[in-house]
């Protein structure tokens, strides 16, 4: 009788533990992504979701991310870094420009008429983030992907298609570098995150704003402007984004994990993000030629009277670099050289 007792406290016990190591294997881990765009805009419709959806297959259940698009966990779009930095959201998407002056390397692929491919500068973005920026300027957080949107461009309540038509016109910039473009250009320029775009453009508190096309349709901004300017060859300006992760959450995760974190982040999920974006351009393009709107093309040659106007930038952003002891020459020619040794079979992720 002992010996039955024993055999089947052993068998008890033993099935406790495993049901407690499966339990523990079947733990939900809940990591929260917030950003700034409504759900049903292109970049957490067609990146952020499918980055999320992506690591919860691959976690097989283990990981669940919890998605709060239009800042729905507080704050303002300025404050994302900071919110990853402190844990107060696991992962954040944000605009680098909207903390101006904190991560200063990746201005360069802000500067005017430097960029023509969305996914050559995602790829050399992420190269050199990781040669400069990851033990730099972004030691605080663990960085996920990096990368670029499509050509920047303007669209304005009048038609706009030399730099003088900017003339006394307020326009809302989303970066340092972007606004300071928009002096160089005639125009007043006004500092404003994305989501406060619609509100500002129908009290009439700005006259155009500049934004990729492909964000125009979820903030409706054909139908309170009629007119777009766009640029052939390299783009008039590019703004540059981080998918950024709290450290410590990060750290804190089993290793199998963050395995599974790493696996669906870094290069090819940066040209991913950045040429998926910039790809979302061409249907929102069309949304604003199917009412009807103005669209001015700027030819190359054309380009040339802006390019005069905002060149000085690149002296300028030097000369601002040297001061925080980098060689801002070497980022330029460095991004160039990345920008073209980038070929369309990197583009691998999710393939």
């Amino acid at each position: 009788m002992t010996t039955r007792r024993t055999v089947l406290g052993i068998a008890g016990a033993a099935l406790a533990a495993m049901m407690t190591t499966t339990s523990a294997m079947a733990q939900e881990v809940t990591l929260t992504l917030h950003q700034f765009l409504p759900a049903q805009a292109n970049v957490p419709k067609q990146v952020l979701d499918v980055w999320a959806d992506k690591v919860e297959a691959d976690s097989n259940g283990r990981i669940e991310i919890e998605r709060y698009p239009s800042m729905q966990l507080g704050g303002t779009p300025p404050e994302l870094m900071d919110q990853a930095i402190d844990g107060i959201a696991d992962i954040v998407w944000t605009v680098v420009g909207y903390t101006p002056g904190r991560y200063p390397s990746t201005e360069v692929f802000e500067l005017p008429f430097m960029v023509s491919d969305a996914r050559a500068a995602s790829y050399a973005y992420w190269k050199m983030f990781e040669e400069h920026m990851e033990d730099g300027e972004f030691a605080d957080l663990k960085i996920l992907g990096t990368w670029v949107h499509g050509p920047g461009m303007f669209h304005t309540n009048a038609p706009v298609r030399v730099p003088s038509d900017l003339e006394g016109m307020k326009i809302r910039g989303g970066s340092r570098l972007v606004n300071d473009l928009l002096t160089r250009v005639g125009a007043e320029p006004i500092g404003l995150p994305v989501p406060s775009i619609p509100e500002a453009l129908s009290k009439g508190v700005i006259d155009g704003t500049t934004i990729p096309w492909e964000v125009t349709s979820a903030l409706k901004v054909p139908e309170l402007v009629k007119n777009h300017t766009e640029f052939d060859g390299p783009a008039l300006y590019n703004l540059t984004f981080v998918l950024a992760m709290n450290k410590d959450r990060y750290e804190s995760l089993p290793e199998d994990l963050q395995k599974v974190i790493d696996d669906n982040s870094g290069l090819a999920f940066s040209i991913f993000a950045g040429g998926t974006q910039a790809d979302a351009d061409g249907p929102a393009r069309q949304f604003a030629v199917d009412m009807g709107n103005n669209i001015v093309t700027v030819t190359e040659e054309e380009a040339k009277e802006w390019d005069a106007l905002v060149n000085p930038i690149y002296e300028s952003w030097v000369a601002d670099m040297k001061e925080k002891g980098v060689d801002g020459q070497a980022l330029i020619d460095e991004a160039k050289a990345l920008m073209a040794e980038y070929t369309p079979d990197m583009d691998t992720w999710g393939k």
